[in-house]
């Protein structure tokens, strides 16, 4: 199966072409702010994989949590994709991303940590061998008090800016690479508007006065 997998949910954005006749092919792009050139990536790991986009069979899409404009424009071109071409669609944790990456450097217990602003973090917590990355726990919102009692049980703080708050932690990025291998042998595919952001806060919102009538 040809898989195109995209992850935008931190800074260092990714996009990867996975091909079992190929290999891998896979673009990793840091920009500052909002900036974004999804198609562009796209583009560049399609050539380099020697693909043409009516090739692609299956995309990953990196869930999150993480940055939510990222997240929306990754779901967003899967859904247009999903439309014109018919392709497969998987959602996939990032943070399970994260964790699966660890595994080429760690082992033990781990908690995977994202900034979820407001002064609060999303946790999960996973056990990492050689061989794969269980979960123990999953994703919950927490305040910092709860991750600085996990590090002093000795637990591995990983994530993708981690060490912003906590200096011993390890950084850890999700990958478009990653994405699609976790993709690889998945058969629970979803139609796109089933794709929704990991964003464990209710949402709400204020609505506003009517408008004053001024005589």
């Amino acid at each position: 199966m040809k898989i195109l997998a995209l992850e935008f949910s931190s800074s260092q954005r990714s996009v990867a072409v996975l091909s079992s006749e190929e290999g891998v092919s896979e673009i990793i792009e840091t920009a500052p702010g909002n900036t974004m050139r999804p198609l562009t990536m796209v583009e560049e790991a399609l050539k380099q994989a020697g693909l043409e986009r009516e090739q692609i069979e299956c995309m990953a899409i990196g869930l999150g949590p993480g940055s939510y404009t990222g997240i929306r424009v990754a779901i967003a071109l899967a859904q247009g994709w999903q439309l014109a071409r018919g392709v497969k669609l998987l959602g996939i944790s990032s943070a399970k991303c994260i964790a699966t990456r660890a595994q080429m450097e760690l082992t033990g217990k781990c908690c995977v940590v994202i900034d979820a602003q407001r002064e609060e973090f999303y946790l999960a917590s996973y056990q990492i061998s050689t061989t794969e990355a269980c979960e123990l726990q999953s994703l919950k919102l927490v305040m910092l008090s709860e991750v600085r009692e996990r590090e002093r049980a000795g637990e591995i703080l990983i994530g993708p800016e981690v060490t912003r708050w906590f200096p011993h932690g390890r950084t850890v990025f999700p990958r478009a690479a990653m994405l699609g291998r976790l993709a690889l042998g998945r058969s629970d595919f979803v139609a796109g508007e089933n794709l929704e952001p990991l964003y464990l806060r209710e949402t709400k919102f204020v609505k506003s006065p009517p408008a004053r009538i001024v005589p």
